[in-house]
């Protein structure tokens, strides 16, 4: 491991980087209504002073992305995510929060690790090409030329937001892990790459109208987590978020193949202001 010099901060180690993409982690906590009861006014003040830092984005040491938020209902009082190459700095924030002066109030209830990726159903230029003669769009047409010049420019830009996310300035956000079943009517991963790339293509068409209500992370969590996706919403507004769920649950690859769990819907705030919606003072 790197041991780094005084006041700076560590290094990620060489062993957990990835040949690209970010580390991610979501993370919800409950407040431990007995366990705050019994703190005083000055470790409670103390608490939040710490829980303030340990939360800042632009501190040093901080993890690329950390944003925390409110969240609704029994399951979960308070959210974070964060992404950065380095999976320990990220867990380090967990930690930090353990040993801070709120460790014993937050009690961590649900958590879940992934990655981000470029998803093998994002089509190549050669392949978005192929699709565009298969609808119907001659090589000849100038709007041929034009549609792949755009996409060309278009797809690094969105890869990168893939895999190094710019979080949107939107303040709702909501979670949920999900799979692609293997059911024996409905199996996903017997169907061949065509049909799968196909039913994603009409997916992401409905998603598409939601730009500029709605942005989406998918971040994968094969091997990492009980599910193989962790799914990230940010809307404008809560309805934006039910109804863009609620769409795309009519296209087959939701409909037919997708099992989906428990959701978190959060209201983006800064640590201080989660701390007096929470009434943490």
């Amino acid at each position: 491991m790197n041991h780094p010099a005084a006041g700076r901060a560590p290094l990620p180690d060489p062993t957990v980087l990835m040949t690209e993409g970010w580390h991610c982690l979501h993370v919800y906590y409950r407040v431990n209504q007995s366990e705050l009861s019994r703190l005083d006014a000055q470790q409670r003040a103390e608490g939040r002073e710490q829980l303030c830092t340990i939360l800042d984005p632009s501190r040093d040491g901080a993890p690329q992305r950390i944003q925390s938020s409110i969240v609704s209902g029994h399951r979960a009082d308070f959210g974070l995510m964060m992404l950065d190459p380095d999976p320990l700095r990220i867990d380090s924030v967990a930690q930090s929060i353990r040993s801070s002066a709120l460790g014993s109030v937050l009690d961590a209830t649900y958590s879940f690790v992934s990655i981000t990726e470029i998803s093998e159903y994002v089509p190549t230029v050669e392949q978005y090409g192929e699709k565009l003669r298969l609808d119907g769009t001659s090589p000849d047409d100038p709007s041929y030329a034009a549609k792949i010049k755009a996409y060309e420019q278009r797809l690094p830009a969105m890869n990168k937001q893939r895999l190094y996310p710019d979080l949107p300035p939107f303040p709702v956000t909501s979670f949920y892990p999900m799979n692609k079943i293997r059911d024996p009517h409905a199996n996903w991963y017997t169907q061949p790459f065509s049909a799968r790339s196909s039913m994603m293509a009409e997916h992401a068409t409905s998603g598409i109208k939601f730009a500029g209500r709605v942005s989406q992370l998918i971040t994968a969590s094969t091997g990492f987590d009980d599910w193989e996706w962790g799914v990230t919403l940010w809307g404008r507004s809560p309805e934006d978020i039910k109804e863009i769920v609620y769409t795309m649950r009519f296209d087959t690859a939701s409909a037919k193949y997708a099992e989906f769990g428990s959701f978190y819907l959060g209201y983006v705030a800064t640590a201080e202001e989660a701390l007096n919606h929470l009434q943490i003072s």
